[in-house]
């Protein structure tokens, strides 16, 4: 419980009311306010907040934060107004929970692949080291004793500072968080102290929401543009991205490579489907990750436990410990010989990386049988993408269907579609039912073939009309080989 007072302090606002009233929670979806609340009227995409103000108040709403005041001023309703609420809400909401993040080492992970791989292996890694901390990922919410399934990459301004809070009580010392290109548009990390920045790379993503490659690179330099002078901004200098990302930063840069000059070095000594041996920062180190995108993320944990004050050995030593994330080059094998990879490459550049690790490792003239699919209500312009660049590598490929959500499987099928040259589509299958899809490609593979499964890794649901039903790809590979 705060006083209004209390949890406005700092802000630019005009304060209609009384100052002294009681908070007992916040909302900003008025179905969820209670007696005592404080609602918080945001600008969405979607949804204005403002045209929900009333039914806040009838719900018991004591205060409102908005940018424009409502025409029915209530007198025993505190109103806070001000210039932006996106902004002001997530500061709002640090200090509702006491400023949780100034009492904990944050580090952001923002880019377009390879953001909750990082995340959650400084999540564990620390952990190795003696370390407790929380997790904020795509995947899940980690706040010491509790683990929940996530529901955003990023979450809303609320749920972020009241997992933070749950972190402090549970006595972690550190936070590692994705951060998305959605959640630094719309404010939702206003309000978190971080202590360093992680950037993975650019490439073509959410220009359904962004509209423009230049405004996604905006939306994820300003992450960096936020970073105070105390904080490390640590960027990949292979991604000619990384430099723009810290050109008006007050933050210490220190950057990571593995073609470039860096202040951080790795190169690939040797790759196997079970593994690889790096040479990490001059010192050798055998992982049990795949592909040269792996490099980069185990290099980009490197330098930010390094640069977090860890011990150089062992920080190596944990890396050498530290196993894939869950959907992430997942290799499945049948007992016939064929493998299997689950990857959650969703983006043309992440399919265009999965496949070309495939090929420097493969050794003989294996089939690549990829199948890969778009979802549905995002950006189409990428679906032609991912169909080139699955034909680009493989030798077979089956167009199906992802997460459709409100489209029709089909017609996203078609969109892809238009990737396909003339001249291969023979090589090209489109089966809508993703378990067929995933059944025909097992069929045609021979022993010793190779099959990417795309675009789905984790998820154990399928989104469609609204809802989601179980389906796992993993589990569906495992049934077809005979493994469950």
């Amino acid at each position: 419980m705060k006083k209004i007072a209390e949890i406005t302090k700092g802000l630019e606002a005009k304060i209609m009311g009384d100052a002294e009233a009681l908070i007992q929670g916040l909302a900003f979806d008025s179905r969820l306010v209670k007696e005592g609340f404080l609602f918080i009227a945001t600008k969405g995409t979607q949804v204005d907040g403002h045209s929900f103000v009333e039914m806040a108040i009838e719900k018991g709403a004591v205060g409102i934060l908005c940018e424009t005041l409502p025409k029915n001023i209530q007198p025993d309703v505190t109103y806070i107004q001000v210039a932006d609420s996106n902004q002001a809400f997530g500061r709002l909401a640090a200090a509702f929970y006491n400023h949780p993040s100034s009492n904990l080492k944050v580090v952001g992970v923002t880019g377009t692949n390879g953001k909750t791989s990082i995340a959650t292996l400084l999540h564990t890694l620390t952990q190795k080291l003696g370390y407790k901390s929380g997790l904020i990922s795509t995947i899940k919410y980690i706040t010491g004793k509790e683990e929940t399934v996530a529901s955003h990459t990023t979450p809303d301004a609320i749920k972020i500072q009241s997992l933070l809070a749950e972190m402090v009580d549970e006595g972690c010392e550190y936070c590692f968080m994705e951060v998305s290109s959605h959640a630094i548009h719309q404010e939702r990390i206003s309000g978190i102290e971080f202590k360093a920045g992680v950037f993975t790379n650019l490439s073509h993503d959410h220009l359904d929401y962004h509209k423009t490659f230049s405004e996604y690179i905006k939306a994820k330099k300003k992450f960096f543009d936020g970073l105070p002078g105390n904080a490390i901004a640590i960027i990949n200098l292979d991604d000619r991205n990384g430099r723009v990302m810290v050109q008006n930063t007050k933050a210490k840069v220190v950057s990571y490579s593995l073609r470039s000059l860096a202040d951080f070095k790795c190169k690939v000594l040797e790759s196997h489907f079970d593994g690889m041996l790096l040479n990490v920062d001059g010192s050798e180190v055998w992982t049990k990750f795949v592909g040269k995108f792996n490099a980069y993320n185990l290099l980009a944990v490197y330098v930010a436990a390094i640069n977090l004050g860890h011990d150089k050995d062992e920080v190596l030593t944990a890396i050498s410990e530290l196993t894939p994330v869950k959907g992430r080059f997942e290799t499945i094998r049948s007992t016939d010989g064929k493998l299997a990879i689950v990857d959650y490459a969703h983006t043309p550049d992440a399919l265009k990386n999965v496949l070309h690790t495939i090929s420097e490792i493969r050794t003989r003239n294996e089939q690549v049988i990829t199948v890969v699919g778009a979802g549905g209500d995002r950006d189409k312009t990428k679906r032609p993408q991912m169909a080139k660049e699955a034909l680009a590598a493989s030798d077979k490929v089956v167009l199906t269907s992802d997460n459709p959500r409100t489209e029709e499987p089909e017609a996203i099928i078609k969109d892809m579609e238009a990737g396909v040259d003339a001249s291969k589509k023979n090589k090209v299958l489109s089966i809508v039912n993703r378990k067929e899809a995933i059944k025909t490609a097992v069929m045609i593979a021979m022993p010793g073939d190779i099959i990417l499964v795309a675009g789905k890794g984790h998820e154990d649901y399928q989104e469609a009309n609204g809802v989601k039903h179980h389906f796992d790809d993993k589990e569906v590979l495992e049934e077809l080989f005979g493994l469950d």
